[in-house]
């Protein structure tokens, strides 16, 4: 699908000044909204952007670029190439929310203090909407995190795949918001999560034992259909995820997120 933007209304002027390609970025975001254009969508061009706005080849790609940049667009070359509008990533979103959050005081409490309010609500409203797919993806998840080792890297690898069970429910649950807001906690805490280095293997190894534990239990329910049973059962679960948090003394790494590390992960089955 390629728009025609000759129909769009034009505001005369408007890039008779400085910093063209912010004008620009500008006018296509406007564009975009006002046609109510979906990821899919193409832009047209880059020649007949060039001579839609008035400017030259360089501004047209340095808009592109600002777009590109914050999520908006994708850029390929060749003879049917151009920029096609995509749904922002979700790690773009988390890299601009940790740019943010680099300045503020963050800590572990404060994050499983959200997260004891949003996964009971999360994972229980996800209860209906979960395909025989997702079910066995989770009880997969469980067979993968297992602790199979004492070696410290493994094991943080692990509870970082324990993330992963949650992401599947977060993908079946309706509330686009909700998901939203526990996919971006999610995320931050497999990015950015570190323990101290002073930590027996046992206690990771046990936390990986409770997690797995209680992830069975949630998942039997889930696969009962029992959405109250697991309400209770993530209430519990961010109870005891927290203790052992604070007993492996799990920190945020206060740093700021770089594109290199932006490379798309697999996301759950939907």
């Amino acid at each position: 699908m390629t728009v025609d933007f000759e129909k769009m209304p034009k505001q005369p002027g408007r890039l008779k000044i400085q910093k063209r390609a912010d004008l620009v970025t500008e006018e296509i975001k406007q564009l975009i909204t006002q046609k109510n254009l979906l990821p899919g969508a193409k832009l047209p061009m880059e020649r007949e952007l060039q001579r839609l706005f008035s400017v030259s080849k360089s501004t047209i790609r340095e808009a592109l670029k600002s777009l590109e940049v914050q999520g908006l667009i994708t850029v390929s070359t060749g003879p049917t190439g151009g920029a096609t509008i995509i749904e922002v990533p979700l790690a773009r979103t988390f890299q601009l929310l940790q740019n943010y959050l680099f300045f503020k005081e963050v800590s572990m409490e404060d994050i499983y203090a959200a997260r004891r309010l949003l996964e009971p609500e999360l994972a229980a409203g996800s209860v209906p909407f979960l395909s025989d797919e997702q079910l066995d993806a989770l009880e997969h998840n469980i067979e993968t995190c297992q602790p199979t080792s004492q070696e410290p890297s493994l094991l943080v690898r692990q509870r970082q795949a324990d993330l992963d069970f949650h992401d599947i429910l977060a993908a079946a649950n309706p509330n686009p918001f909700l998901r939203f807001a526990c996919e971006l906690i999610n995320e931050m805490l497999r990015r950015l999560v570190v323990f101290s280095t002073q930590t027996p293997p046992e206690e990771h190894t046990k936390f990986g034992c409770a997690n797995v534990k209680i992830h069975a239990e949630i998942a039997k329910a889930a696969r009962a259909r029992d959405s109250e049973r697991v309400r209770t059962l993530m209430k519990a679960h961010m109870e005891e995820a927290s203790e052992y948090v604070k007993r492996l003394d799990g920190r945020l790494d206060g740093r700021l997120i770089l594109d290199s590390e932006m490379a798309p992960r697999l996301r759950p089955l939907s």
